[in-house]
């Protein structure tokens, strides 16, 4: 555990770790986790069979068919960070969207923004094997993304231990 970051005021806080499909927050929040001694979860965990085949298809999924699986990320964010630190990843592309995820969480969760450009992803997301999100959805992510305004943005094009050493020493100065 990383003492110089996890308080004892801290041992309760939820990390989502966002960005659109493919830039790296399974990775990222997995190894973020690892490295604060957190939980982690993975929203994609949390989608219903429904939405899994709907994104199989190449179809994207609209406001009414995330609504359930944001509400059950939160429950997890809410039950899991009463027993210890919490990180999550989650695309949370919209402000409403982060607003359902924050919903009842306190301390307020922190956000990490894993940002890259399309075309850098879309070759990451090419060479991916076994997962149910196809590389044709990405353009339908970038259309969605509202950036958030209050997180921390890290650029993907660093190594993973690149990514998460920033996201720990700028998560140290706001915690």
């Amino acid at each position: 555990m990383s003492e110089h970051f996890v308080k004892d005021s801290d041992k309760h806080q939820v990390i989502y770790v966002m960005g659109v499909s493919g830039c790296g927050k399974s990775t990222i929040g997995k190894t973020l986790a690892e490295k604060l001694n957190f939980l982690f979860f993975d929203g994609d965990d949390f989608h219903s069979e429904e939405n899994v085949l709907k994104m199989s298809k190449g179809q994207p999924l609209n406001d009414d068919d995330r609504q359930g699986w944001l509400e059950a990320i939160n429950r997890c964010a809410l039950e899991k960070s009463s027993k210890s630190g919490v990180v999550i990843a989650c695309s949370a592309l919209k402000k409403s969207y982060r607003d359902i995820l924050e919903t009842n969480i306190d301390p307020k969760p922190k956000w990490v923004y894993l940002k890259g450009n399309y075309d850098l992803i879309h070759e990451r997301m090419k060479g991916r094997i076994d997962h149910f999100m196809p590389a044709t959805l990405l353009k339908n992510q970038f259309d969605t993304l509202e950036p958030p305004g209050n997180c921390i943005r890290i650029n993907v094009e660093k190594s993973v231990n690149g990514i998460v050493s920033e996201i720990h020493r700028k998560l140290a100065k706001q915690i």
